[in-house]
């Protein structure tokens, strides 16, 4: 992938804070598509850190401070309303703040900066909710009731992401992206919704488990977890979608996932309720369930690759950007109603 058919110069990027997403998620991207990126600067406390980058970048300029530092979440409004106030494009990891408050303080300035405020948003563009979005159409699961996402794995997480005071916590650092997805699936916006928060596993203060049930007017809820205390070979799939003739599935990442269904051919025969004595035969019926695979159509684009090309699109083309930040913003709301209302969260 590459952007040398749109005619214009890479977009020139500055890395603020050097730690595992910028390495796990961003640095390989840029590194393997220079006509789309240019790294010009980074910054991070760590020398060591920015040693790391000046291999891949040898010509970026370092720093070791954000106004000559490294960003948590608690910095995110200070630091994004900085870069917008100088009319720089300004990515900033989820959440994008603390409060739907400052959300909206950000969305101002955006506005102001001629909407060069974007979130990083990873979880719309992959391959497991694009199939979960793909088997709500799919009629031969009969109507929708159930929406389930979960999110797990096992980890004693000691960093700064784990202390309730820098901003840390599960319902923080990746419960956005996963009550974002169940918005985005839902037929109909939440009108009612219950949260729990536990510490399981994580040696800080801040809460590795988190719980949403969202409720719409319709007949289906979403169920959203997080788990950060789930041993292996115990976990769920990252989405299943119910309905009232089978089950879609999913594992977290996949480009595959499965419909177990009642056969699509078979119908069952008409009866009724009675309210006579029930007779003493099972009341369980002979149906065949059928398992299908499924997969995207050829052709159709998914995963982080796909996130970064449309960043460039729009700064470069001014395509709009598919993800409103509106939608980030929402993700903010529940994000904290979930910890104003959890005596853990507080």
């Amino acid at each position: 992938m590459n952007g040398d058919h749109y005619g214009r110069p890479p977009v020139r990027v500055a890395l603020m804070g050097l730690g595992r997403a910028m390495f796990d998620d961003h640095i390989s991207f840029y590194r393997d598509n220079p006509a789309m990126f240019k790294v010009v600067a980074a910054c991070d406390l760590v020398k060591e850190r920015r040693d790391l980058v000046e291999k891949d970048f040898p010509h970026c300029k370092m720093f070791r401070r954000f106004s000559d530092i490294a960003t948590c979440t608690a910095d995110h409004v200070k630091h994004g309303l900085m870069s917008l106030k100088k009319g720089l494009w300004t990515l900033l990891e989820t959440p994008m703040a603390l409060t739907f408050a400052d959300a909206q303080l950000l969305r101002g300035q955006d506005m102001k900066s001629r909407n060069r405020l974007i979130v990083f948003q990873r979880g719309m563009f992959a391959p497991d909710f694009m199939l979960a979005k793909q088997a709500l159409e799919d009629q031969r699961l009969g109507p929708t009731y159930e929406i389930r996402i979960r999110r797990e794995d096992f980890v004693r997480r000691d960093d700064w992401q784990c202390i309730k005071r820098l901003g840390g916590g599960a319902a923080y650092y990746v419960m956005p992206e996963l009550l974002l997805q169940a918005v985005k699936l839902l037929p109909a916006p939440p009108v009612q919704m219950w949260s729990e928060l536990k510490r399981v596993a994580s040696l800080g203060d801040a809460e590795d488990f988190a719980q949403v049930m969202f409720k719409t007017r319709g007949p289906v809820t979403a169920d959203v977890e997080f788990n950060g205390g789930c041993l292996p070979g115990l976990r769920s799939p990252s989405f299943e979608i119910r309905g009232e003739r089978g089950t879609f599935r999913v594992e977290h990442g996949a480009s595959e996932g499965a419909l177990t269904v009642i056969d699509p051919e078979f119908s069952f025969p008409r009866r009724r309720s009675s309210v006579r004595t029930p007779p003493m035969t099972d009341l369980h019926e002979d149906f065949p369930v059928v398992t299908i695979p499924v997969s995207l159509p050829d052709g159709v684009e998914h995963g982080q690759a796909v996130f970064w090309k449309r960043l460039y699109e729009t700064v470069r083309t001014a395509a709009p950007f598919p993800l409103p930040l509106e939608d980030s913003m929402e993700a903010v709301k529940f994000a904290q109603l979930m910890k104003k209302t959890s005596p853990f969260g507080k």
